[in-house]
């Protein structure tokens, strides 16, 4: 059986710029400009459909950073504006940071930057990733990394949440939405803001798939506001954005009287990052102190089966390149390699990803490799499960809710790895009939490894939470922070 836990240990010496006592917080900020030129090189851009090429820059693209010392470890926190970043990509980044104990690798999931998966080329058949674009993006991750652990300093935290659901819209039935917006204040010896990490919950889609220019999309207008009102770096990441969490599609006109913003607009990608910029100065202003110290960190290498056709096609052609591992039927023990499909579809195939769950103090971060739905969050499963969907009757999975022992807590997706739609089983639906009387089955499992992959992700962090050490877990049981 193939488990795999990592706590995390003292950290190299090399990387301590100042004696520190243990328990003390460090907090340290970098930021990178990761943005192509699309002038230079061919720009296949992300999301929708293939055959989007970029025809301008409309924003830069950036990979920002923030490192946190307990005194003896350190964790790193890197978000990068693009639709994914994957687990062997990750590995890569970590290979190169000895001096860091742990380092969580987020994407904000960005449909307006370039292909880093490989689906969005040219065509179904063509390669959209430039691999040296990609290692530029790793060695700008790496950098930003060191750079933010070089400069930690003395803070103390402040935990806020702020609520709106109305600002997200679910695309697919049944309806369930995590409308918490989650902050981390971090404040120097002078009590300036010295640093914000904030958690929303949307897919960043707002210009929809006519958009050809490059842009970060409603998060880099969202950030900018937060810089305007503190004067401080800012680090954010989604979190459960599956089922489907999209901007509105309308917004009203800042003017009076004037024509609405319609997705597609820039403008309304700007309106729509104001407002969630808003909901996070809602969220900070509401902050309340934490102890984020000790820091212990606890993983699980998971084999996820790929029963998508498509996926498995676009990794024989090539065009994703991701190792494949012939699926043991257990989540927790991967098989044999295979090469370029492991002799055809007899073979059944896995990928190898990761769950993690990390104890910072009082605060508890959930790393889920994909888009999970916000069912998986808090428990919001229809009951009963639509008769025409294919598993009505399954069991349902555990919750983060139900399965974290922290008062407070964060919910990281995309983490480590983009593996698609993370679907409750009960809400899985390929067959006729379909559900909610519908001709055709809604959008969501075309983009999902499988029925499996929400059984496998939630177990899986079910047991990071048991492996995590008795003395870092706290008593209080979690709520919905």
């Amino acid at each position: 059986m193939f488990r795999q836990t990592i706590v995390l240990t003292v950290c190299a010496a090399a990387l301590i710029v100042a004696p520190v006592n243990a328990g003390d917080l460090r907090v340290g900020f970098a930021d990178r400009d990761i943005t192509p030129d699309p002038e230079a090189v061919d720009v296949w851009l992300a999301g929708y459909t293939p055959g989007r090429l970029a025809t301008g820059v409309h924003d830069r693209l950036h990979a920002r950073a923030l490192v946190l010392d307990d005194g003896e470890r350190r964790l790193g926190v890197v978000s990068v504006d693009l639709v994914g970043m994957q687990h062997p990509q990750v590995e890569r980044i970590r290979e190169r940071l000895k001096g860091v104990d742990y380092v969580i690798v987020c994407s904000t999931h960005n449909h307006e930057g370039p292909d880093t998966i490989g689906i969005w080329g040219r065509s179904f058949i063509h390669r959209g990733v430039d691999d040296e674009y990609m290692d530029e993006v790793i060695d700008k991750c790496v950098s930003a990394v060191q750079e933010a652990a070089d400069k930690v300093q003395p803070a103390a935290a402040h935990f806020g949440v702020a609520q709106n659901d109305d600002l997200l819209r679910d695309s697919r039935r049944p309806v369930a939405k995590d409308g918490k917006l989650r902050t981390l204040r971090f404040v120097d010896a002078k009590d300036k803001v010295s640093g914000l990490l904030v958690q929303w919950n949307c897919h960043p889609e707002a210009l929809g798939s006519d958009n050809t220019e490059i842009t970060a999309d409603y998060p880099h207008w969202t950030i900018a506001r937060l810089r305007q009102k503190y004067d401080c770096p800012v680090v954010f990441v989604v979190g459960a954005v599956g089922g489907l969490m999209a901007p509105p599609k309308q917004l009203p006109a800042a003017e009076p009287n004037g024509e609405p913003y319609y997705e597609g607009q820039f403008e309304l990608a700007e309106a729509y990052g104001n407002l969630v910029g808003d909901l996070a100065i809602q969220s900070v202003e509401a902050g309340k102190p934490i102890q984020l110290t000790p820091i212990t960190t606890a993983r699980q290498i998971v084999a996820a089966q790929v029963q998508n056709s498509w996926y498995r096609t676009a990794r024989i052609l090539k065009v994703v390149r991701r190792p494949g591992y012939e699926w043991t039927g257990d989540y927790r023990k991967l098989g044999e390699l295979l090469v370029r499909g492991g002799g055809g579809a007899a073979k059944r195939t896995a990928i190898r990803t990761e769950v993690a769950y990390v104890r910072c103090g009082d605060l508890g971060l959930a790393c889920i490799p994909g888009e999970l739905y916000p069912e998986l969050v808090y428990g919001q499963f229809q009951e009963p499960a639509d008769a025409g969907a294919d598993y009505p009757e399954a069991e349902l999975e555990p919750t983060v809710q139900s399965l974290l022992p922290d008062s407070h807590w964060m919910v990281f997706g995309l983490a480590n790895d983009e593996i698609g739609y993370i679907i409750p089983k009960r809400q899985w639906d390929l067959k006729p009939p379909f559900a909610y009387g519908r001709k055709r089955p809604q959008y969501g499992e075309i983009n999902s490894c499988g029925v499996g992959v929400a059984p496998t992700i939630m177990s899986a962090l079910r047991d990071c939470v048991e492996k995590m050490p008795r003395s870092a877990k706290p008593v209080a049981p979690a709520v919905a922070p």
